[in-house]
Protein backbone atom coordinates (compact mmCIF):
# COMPACT_ATOMS: atom_id res chain seq x y z
CA UNK A 1 0.00 0.00 0.00
CA UNK A 2 1.27 3.28 -1.10
CA UNK A 3 1.69 6.10 1.20
CA UNK A 4 -0.73 8.28 -0.28
CA UNK A 5 -3.31 5.61 0.17
CA UNK A 6 -2.15 5.06 3.86
CA UNK A 7 -2.71 8.16 4.33
CA UNK A 8 -6.07 8.47 2.62
CA UNK A 9 -6.98 5.35 4.94
CA UNK A 10 -5.69 6.88 8.32
CA UNK A 11 -7.43 10.56 7.80
CA UNK A 12 -10.95 8.47 7.21
CA UNK A 13 -10.31 6.51 10.23
CA UNK A 14 -9.94 9.42 12.16
CA UNK A 15 -12.18 11.76 10.64
CA UNK A 16 -14.86 9.12 11.03
CA UNK A 17 -13.33 8.04 15.01
CA UNK A 18 -13.44 12.55 16.03
CA UNK A 19 -16.54 13.35 14.26
CA UNK A 20 -18.33 10.23 16.38
CA UNK A 21 -16.82 11.46 19.55
CA UNK A 22 -17.80 14.57 19.42
CA UNK A 23 -21.20 13.46 18.48
CA UNK A 24 -21.18 15.67 15.13
CA UNK A 25 -23.36 14.25 12.38
CA UNK A 26 -21.96 14.83 8.70
CA UNK A 27 -24.05 17.86 8.49
CA UNK A 28 -23.19 19.73 11.44
CA UNK A 29 -19.28 18.96 10.91
CA UNK A 30 -19.95 20.08 7.61
CA UNK A 31 -21.48 23.40 8.70
CA UNK A 32 -18.26 23.78 11.62
CA UNK A 33 -15.60 23.17 8.87
CA UNK A 34 -17.11 24.83 5.97
CA UNK A 35 -16.83 21.77 3.62
CA UNK A 36 -19.95 20.11 1.93
CA UNK A 37 -21.63 16.89 3.09
CA UNK A 38 -20.14 14.78 -0.09
CA UNK A 39 -16.58 16.08 0.37
CA UNK A 40 -16.93 14.36 3.76
CA UNK A 41 -18.58 11.33 3.11
CA UNK A 42 -15.80 11.10 0.77
CA UNK A 43 -12.79 11.70 3.17
CA UNK A 44 -14.71 9.24 5.28
CA UNK A 45 -15.19 6.47 3.03
CA UNK A 46 -11.45 6.77 1.84
CA UNK A 47 -12.43 8.08 -1.62
CA UNK A 48 -10.64 11.21 -2.27
CA UNK A 49 -7.30 12.90 -0.90
CA UNK A 50 -9.03 16.24 0.01
CA UNK A 51 -6.25 19.60 -0.07
CA UNK A 52 -4.20 19.94 2.91
CA UNK A 53 -6.43 23.63 3.30
CA UNK A 54 -9.51 20.95 3.84
CA UNK A 55 -7.86 18.85 6.31
CA UNK A 56 -6.41 21.63 8.25
CA UNK A 57 -10.37 22.84 8.32
CA UNK A 58 -11.85 19.64 9.39
CA UNK A 59 -9.25 19.26 11.96
CA UNK A 60 -9.86 22.82 13.24
CA UNK A 61 -13.67 21.89 13.09
CA UNK A 62 -13.09 18.48 15.36
CA UNK A 63 -10.51 20.27 18.18
CA UNK A 64 -7.91 18.08 17.02
CA UNK A 65 -4.50 18.80 14.68
CA UNK A 66 -3.73 17.80 11.46
CA UNK A 67 -0.56 15.34 12.90
CA UNK A 68 -3.68 13.73 14.49
CA UNK A 69 -5.91 13.47 11.87
CA UNK A 70 -2.96 12.12 9.52
CA UNK A 71 -0.77 10.18 11.88
CA UNK A 72 -0.81 6.42 10.39
CA UNK A 73 3.27 5.44 11.74
CA UNK A 74 2.20 5.63 15.56
CA UNK A 75 0.18 1.82 14.68
CA UNK A 76 -2.28 0.45 16.61
CA UNK A 77 -3.12 2.86 20.05
CA UNK A 78 -3.13 0.77 22.76
CA UNK A 79 -5.01 2.26 26.26
CA UNK A 80 -4.60 0.42 29.86
CA UNK A 81 -7.37 1.27 31.69
CA UNK A 82 -6.26 0.21 35.57
CA UNK A 83 -9.20 -1.73 37.29
CA UNK A 84 -9.36 0.97 39.96
CA UNK A 85 -10.76 3.30 37.43
CA UNK A 86 -13.06 1.20 35.91
CA UNK A 87 -16.30 2.81 36.33
CA UNK A 88 -19.59 1.84 38.63
CA UNK A 89 -23.09 2.89 37.25
CA UNK A 90 -24.96 0.94 39.13
CA UNK A 91 -25.50 -1.32 42.44
CA UNK A 92 -28.00 -2.26 45.14
CA UNK A 93 -27.62 -2.42 48.85
CA UNK A 94 -26.83 -6.03 48.90
CA UNK A 95 -23.94 -5.86 46.66
CA UNK A 96 -24.64 -6.53 43.54
CA UNK A 97 -23.33 -4.08 40.32
CA UNK A 98 -22.37 -3.49 37.29
CA UNK A 99 -18.41 -1.93 36.19
CA UNK A 100 -17.69 -0.41 32.57
CA UNK A 101 -14.31 -1.56 32.31
CA UNK A 102 -13.58 -0.31 28.98
CA UNK A 103 -14.92 1.40 25.42
CA UNK A 104 -13.80 2.52 22.07
CA UNK A 105 -15.31 3.36 19.12
CA UNK A 106 -15.42 0.45 16.49
CA UNK A 107 -16.81 2.53 14.23
CA UNK A 108 -19.64 2.68 17.08
CA UNK A 109 -19.41 2.56 20.69
CA UNK A 110 -18.11 -0.84 22.16
CA UNK A 111 -17.92 -1.55 25.56
CA UNK A 112 -17.02 -4.37 28.06
CA UNK A 113 -18.51 -4.91 31.21
CA UNK A 114 -18.13 -6.68 34.52
CA UNK A 115 -21.59 -7.72 35.96
CA UNK A 116 -22.08 -9.34 39.91
CA UNK A 117 -26.29 -9.86 40.57
CA UNK A 118 -27.07 -11.22 43.79
CA UNK A 119 -29.47 -13.70 44.72
CA UNK A 120 -32.85 -12.05 44.34
CA UNK A 121 -31.50 -8.72 42.05
CA UNK A 122 -32.27 -7.97 38.87
CA UNK A 123 -31.39 -4.75 36.63
CA UNK A 124 -33.83 -3.96 33.64
CA UNK A 125 -32.56 -1.90 30.59
CA UNK A 126 -34.49 0.17 27.96
CA UNK A 127 -34.06 -0.88 24.48
CA UNK A 128 -30.77 0.46 22.68
CA UNK A 129 -30.90 2.00 19.46
CA UNK A 130 -31.60 -0.26 16.44
CA UNK A 131 -28.51 -2.18 15.46
CA UNK A 132 -27.01 -2.63 18.98
CA UNK A 133 -25.87 -5.74 19.68
CA UNK A 134 -25.01 -7.65 23.07
CA UNK A 135 -22.83 -10.11 24.20
CA UNK A 136 -22.51 -11.79 27.64
CA UNK A 137 -20.85 -14.43 29.15
CA UNK A 138 -21.57 -16.20 32.59
CA UNK A 139 -18.65 -16.94 34.56
CA UNK A 140 -20.65 -17.65 37.87
CA UNK A 141 -24.13 -18.63 38.85
CA UNK A 142 -26.84 -18.31 36.18
CA UNK A 143 -27.71 -15.58 34.51
CA UNK A 144 -32.00 -15.13 33.46
CA UNK A 145 -32.03 -12.77 30.50
CA UNK A 146 -35.41 -11.63 29.43
CA UNK A 147 -35.38 -10.39 26.03
CA UNK A 148 -38.78 -8.44 24.62
CA UNK A 149 -40.43 -10.74 27.26
CA UNK A 150 -39.02 -13.76 27.23
CA UNK A 151 -36.52 -15.62 29.43
CA UNK A 152 -33.40 -17.67 28.69
CA UNK A 153 -31.27 -18.89 30.71
CA UNK A 154 -27.53 -18.79 30.60
CA UNK A 155 -25.69 -21.03 33.04
CA UNK A 156 -21.84 -21.13 34.33
CA UNK A 157 -19.51 -20.98 30.96
CA UNK A 158 -22.31 -20.27 28.18
CA UNK A 159 -22.76 -17.40 26.37
CA UNK A 160 -25.66 -15.41 24.42
CA UNK A 161 -26.17 -12.79 22.59
CA UNK A 162 -28.80 -10.73 21.11
CA UNK A 163 -30.16 -7.39 19.66
CA UNK A 164 -31.10 -5.31 22.19
CA UNK A 165 -33.33 -2.81 20.62
CA UNK A 166 -36.03 -4.41 22.78
CA UNK A 167 -36.93 -3.94 26.50
CA UNK A 168 -34.66 -6.23 28.28
CA UNK A 169 -33.27 -7.49 31.75
CA UNK A 170 -30.52 -9.72 33.58
CA UNK A 171 -32.02 -11.80 36.99
CA UNK A 172 -30.45 -13.48 38.95
CA UNK A 173 -33.25 -16.26 40.30
CA UNK A 174 -30.43 -18.91 41.78
CA UNK A 175 -29.61 -19.23 45.13
CA UNK A 176 -25.67 -18.17 44.23
CA UNK A 177 -24.17 -14.81 43.09
CA UNK A 178 -24.18 -14.53 39.26
CA UNK A 179 -21.17 -13.45 37.55
CA UNK A 180 -20.91 -12.39 33.98
CA UNK A 181 -19.19 -10.28 31.59
CA UNK A 182 -20.94 -8.06 28.69
CA UNK A 183 -19.95 -6.09 25.63
CA UNK A 184 -22.19 -3.72 24.17
CA UNK A 185 -21.64 -2.93 20.60
CA UNK A 186 -23.76 0.19 19.53
CA UNK A 187 -23.89 1.49 15.76
CA UNK A 188 -22.29 4.95 15.10
CA UNK A 189 -24.83 7.85 14.71
CA UNK A 190 -25.64 8.33 11.29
Amino acid sequence: MSDLELLTQSLARSVRHWRSVRGFTLDVLAARAGVSRGMLIQIEQARTNPSIGTIVKIGDALGVSVTTLLDYERGPRVRIVPAERAVRLWHTASGSYNRLLAGTEAPGPLEIWDWLLMPGDESPAEPHPSGTVELVHVTAGELTLTVDGEDHLVPTGASATFEADVPHVYANRGEVPMEMMMAVSVPPVQ
